[in-house]
């Protein structure tokens, strides 16, 4: 039998979605699982966007261009502008299969293979598969849960760069915390990007969803670093349109932009009927994402302020997206979120989180924390959050608190 590759076999499995079949498992026993292990909104998708993909006249479905609609780049330029970001829509601005295949691409373009690239971690988990597919080294920088994952210091940042050093990747606001990085966090950056030309790429997906009235900074607002800059973006979440798989990938840097084309033209074009609601979507009411906004904010308050009553936990409230991290008083959060599967039940009713582990690059970090994606109405929250008081006091695991509540 031949041998697959060695890239194969290094590439880590999904932190999110490996306990999967456990899940599966509960149900068909019977127990309702609560899914707080996955960002996947249960708020409706704009009427607006589904009616266009419903009533598209279509006879062939074919091939867009590969950079995606003309219409629709012209269209996203507009919603950029509305957040002070300009984007030429001929040649700054590239669709992509959702943001995953634009952050693929971006590494691709930007990187070469044995490149070094530092993330802030807790990290998106897919970030480290997708440096494997493209050979990309991750150089984590830690941030930490007592401060609430603020963006770690130039400092930490200039101390993990090396000769092979060629960029940084950031999430704002951040999943899987949720943090929601300043100006002044960002400027902090810019001199280290100048000092060493480094490409800094910036996933931005969760921009509508930033609370407590503190405002979105992309990193297309800083000055002077326009040709170091990689915006990444995806609908996905704008719209609770994840199956879209419509992304976007947005540079002032020309060559860049050339480069990424090529890639872009290899996989020939992005989705048809995506790129038609995706279009449309645009054309949402301001409606639809206060009244979403006001939803994430009272979700987020329930579920922080119930995790902090839990005796031994800590949960530092989040500014944005629709996650948060928990440190509980456990021994393992892989073998925690195994057993709450597995072997527990609460009135036949389970939760399913996602170990934290999976977002962390330093080895043994995250041991004793999980993300919560509070994307549930307030009501299954409410018995989620049961749940898991539940569990905590129950699981076999669980070890002396050091944090006083």
């Amino acid at each position: 039998m031949p041998e697959i590759s060695n890239k194969g076999k290094s590439m880590p499995a999904s932190p999110i979605r490996k306990l999967v079949p456990y899940a599966e498992k509960a149900k068909k026993e019977g127990r309702t699982v609560y899914h707080l292990n996955i960002g996947q909104p249960d708020i409706e998708t704009p009427e607006i966007m589904l009616s266009a993909i419903k009533n598209a006249d279509i006879k062939t479905i074919e091939y867009s261009h590969s950079a995606g609609n003309e219409s629709y780049r012209k269209k996203l330029a507009g919603y950029y502008r509305s957040y002070d970001i300009a984007v030429n829509p001929e040649n700054e601005l590239i669709i992509t299969t959702g943001g995953s295949e634009a952050l693929l691409i971006a590494m691709m373009s930007c990187f070469n293979p044995g490149d070094e690239v530092i993330i802030p971690e807790p990290f998106y988990a897919n970030y480290n598969g997708f440096a494997n597919a493209a050979e990309v080294i991750v150089k984590p920088v830690r941030s930490f849960i007592e401060n609430g994952f603020a963006l770690p210091s130039v400092k930490d940042f200039e101390n993990q760069i090396t000769r092979k050093t060629r960029g940084i990747i950031l999430c704002n606001p951040g999943n899987p915390t949720g943090s929601l990085y300043s100006r002044s966090e960002l400027e902090s950056l810019k001199g280290l990007v100048l000092q060493y030309d480094l490409f800094l790429l910036s996933d931005e997906v969760y921009r509508e969803f930033c609370y407590d009235d503190k405002p979105y900074v992309s990193v297309m607002h800083l000055k002077g670093i326009e040709n170091n800059v990689v915006l990444l973006d995806s609908i996905s979440k704008r719209y609770s349109a994840c199956g879209a798989r419509i992304g976007a990938l947005i540079s002032k840097n020309k060559e860049l932009m050339n480069v990424a084309l090529k890639f872009a033209q290899a996989r020939l074009s992005p989705p048809t009927y995506g790129q038609i609601g995706a279009e449309a979507a645009i054309g949402t009411p301001a409606a639809y994402f206060k009244k979403v906004k006001k939803e994430y904010t009272e979700r987020r308050d329930f579920v922080v302020q119930a995790l902090n009553e839990m005796e031994g936990v800590l949960c530092p409230k989040p500014s944005g997206a629709f996650y948060c991290i928990a440190r509980l008083p456990i021994d393992n959060s892989d073998t925690f979120c195994q057993w709450l599967l597995e072997k527990f039940n609460h009135n036949n009713q389970t939760v399913m989180l996602a170990p934290a582990t999976g977002f962390y690059s330093s080895p043994g970090a995250g041991i004793d924390e999980v993300r919560i994606a509070y994307v549930l109405k307030k009501e299954d929250l409410k018995k989620a959050m049961e749940c898991l008081d539940a569990a905590l006091k129950v699981y076999p695991g669980r070890t002396v608190s050091l944090v006083q509540v």
